[in-house]
């Protein structure tokens, strides 16, 4: 994933943290989400339970947790083709501290890389399957699925990441 620090508004990009999913979506979204939830993960004493990130509106609880950890909420369910593992999916996306603190983003110009290839951070290998085009998806990535304890420039060592992740295309 590209380090580089750009800062475009913040706000308008995660204002839908509180958006419900799409009322248009198909039933059969709920089958198109990330793996099996599972009651505890290697995160479960690292990220509080109730209300987390209070900067950026993100409450764990309202969120689903994977066996892994990593927690998530489709904002918008898409309509358009499903990211699986093997597909090379293209993502707007901005990533964030717990406090609120922007460290990347691709600023409008989507970034592609091919789900299950190790390249971009464990948490994106274990969050982005199941999005389908058109959607929106937040995730609350433990440090283990991140930068763990040594961090990356911006990112502390052992380090919660947040991440509003819009699906452009799937290919």
């Amino acid at each position: 994933m590209p380090r580089n620090l750009i800062y475009p508004t913040l706000a308008l990009i995660l204002a839908a943290c509180g958006a419900k999913p799409d009322a248009g979506a198909n039933a059969d979204s709920a089958a198109a989400a990330p793996p099996a939830v599972a009651p505890a993960g290697p995160a479960a004493d690292v990220i509080p339970t109730t209300t987390f990130a209070p900067a950026l509106g993100v409450d764990v609880a309202t969120m689903t947790k994977t066996a892994t950890g990593l927690y998530y909420k489709d904002l918008v369910v898409g309509t358009g083709a499903e990211a699986t593992i093997g597909t090379t999916a293209s993502l707007n996306y901005v990533g964030t501290l717990p406090d609120g603190t922007q460290f990347d983003a691709s600023n409008g110009r989507p970034y592609s890389f091919r789900i299950g290839d190790k390249r971009v951070i464990q948490g994106w290998d274990d969050g982005v399957p199941g999005m389908k085009v058109g959607g929106k998806r937040l995730l609350v990535i433990p440090s283990e699925q991140g930068y763990g304890a040594n961090g990356s420039g911006p990112i502390p060592p052992n380090a919660v990441l947040v991440f509003s992740l819009e699906l452009v295309t799937v290919q």
